[in-house]
Parts: structure tokens; sequence; C-alpha cells
């Protein structure tokens, strides 16, 4: 198993948890703060087991929480889509549905991988990511089919985002499949699906937005400060 394989599907996963879970208690409702919270999660859950995963794989004595809090911007390998600010609401259900017509294709593939640790995480991670899509499709519709306003906020964060989906679709998930997901959605909330054009790429190779050093200066500072503490 390729270290970097594991850590581009872990980080992925840490990059949208510590994104996610900037919206507690700053939901529009009390319920989705919870909800959000959950994702976030699922998606912490995802990303511990898969770089427990990449340390073991790597040898080098690295653990989740070295891998987690102790490289810089340019050892990670998660998508740039991930690593983008949360904007407004509109901007984090879109990021969200993009990101999960994603995931839940790569791990539906990974289940039946000939790596059995790879696929039973898959199997799990798979689970999670339908209810991800499914949360975010529904808000997806509900702004966009909504008032002229909330139209207008996620036909604009649609428009924003569309150009880093490409590097979503740059591997082992096929354009035509995620565009088979999301279309629909796009359709059914009256958005207006962007014309494909600039598509900025890099985080799979460790070249980032300004956004990551930011957050991970945020998400790494504890750990830092006090290397080796326990609680």
């Amino acid at each position: 198993m390729n270290v970097d394989y594991l850590l581009q599907l872990g980080d992925d996963a840490l990059i949208a948890a510590q994104r996610l879970a900037e919206w507690h208690a700053s939901s529009p409702e009390m319920e989705e703060d919870v909800a959000l919270a959950n994702i976030a999660l699922d998606q912490l859950g995802a990303a511990r087991l898969l770089l427990s995963y990449a340390g073991e794989v790597e040898g080098l004595g690295r653990d989740e929480d070295a891998l987690a809090y102790l490289r810089d911007d340019r050892e990670f390998r998660n998508c740039l889509l991930v690593e983008l600010p949360n904007g407004d609401f509109a901007v984090t259900m879109a990021k969200l549905l993009f990101l999960s017509a994603y995931q839940l294709r790569r791990y539906t593939a990974l289940v039946g991988h000939p790596d059995e640790r790879l696929a039973a995480i898959a199997g799990k991670a798979r689970k999670e990511s339908a209810y991800h899509l499914d949360h975010s499709a529904q808000w997806t519709i509900r702004l966009g089919d909504g008032t002229e306003e909330s139209h207008r906020r996620m036909q604009d964060a649609v428009d924003e985002l569309w150009p880093y989906t490409h590097e979503l679709t740059a591997g082992e998930v096929s354009r035509a499949d995620w565009l088979a997901t999301v279309e629909p959605v796009l359709a059914e909330a009256t958005v207006e699906r962007p014309a494909d054009g600039w598509a900025p790429a890099g985080g799979r190779t460790g070249v980032h937005t300004e956004h990551l050093s930011y957050l991970l200066a945020e998400m790494q500072v504890v750990h830092r400060a006090h290397p080796g503490a326990r609680w």
C-alpha cells in the first residue's frame, strides 16, 4: 500500500473535518449545528483510521497525531477544495455536496480493494458519505429552489467552487461518474452548472493555497506548543 495514497484519503477527511467544525454554534439552525458536528466527526473518524494506517505503512514511527499535527503544508496531500474557507452556508453546502459525491464514489470502489484493512475502512466511510451526500443535496435544493436571495447565494457558491472540482476527478473517480451524481441535484435546485474552464490543482503533490497554512496554524498550535503532552 502506497503512503501517499492513504494520505490523500486521510488528509481530505481531516481538513474537511476541521473546516466543518468551524461552524459549531454558528449554523443557521440549532439542528444544523448538531448535523454538521456529526459530519465533522465522521470525517475525523475516517481520517484517524487512514492516517494511523499511513503511519504504519510509512514505517518512520509517526502515528496519526504526528501526521496530523507535525507536518507542514507542503507535506499534506488533500485536494484544494477542502481547504478553502467556509464562506457562507451555501458555500459550505456546495463544498460538502461536491466532496461527498467524490468520496462516496471513491470509498465504494475501495470496498473491493485487495487490501482488507483499507477495504474495511472504506466500507465504514462509504455509509457515512452516503448520509453526507444526502444532507448536502437536500440543503442545495432547499437553498437553490428557495428565495431569490438563497438561490443567488447557492449559484454564486457553485460558480466559485466549480473550478476546484476538477482535481477530484483527475484520478480514480471519473468526471462522468461524479457529474452523474451532482448534476441531478443542481438541476432540481434550479442552479446552472458552470462551464468547465480554469482547473486549479496541486494539492495532491503538496502545492496548496494560502488558506491551508492558516488552517494548520490554528489546528496544530496546541500540539506544537506542548509536544508529548498527555491529558
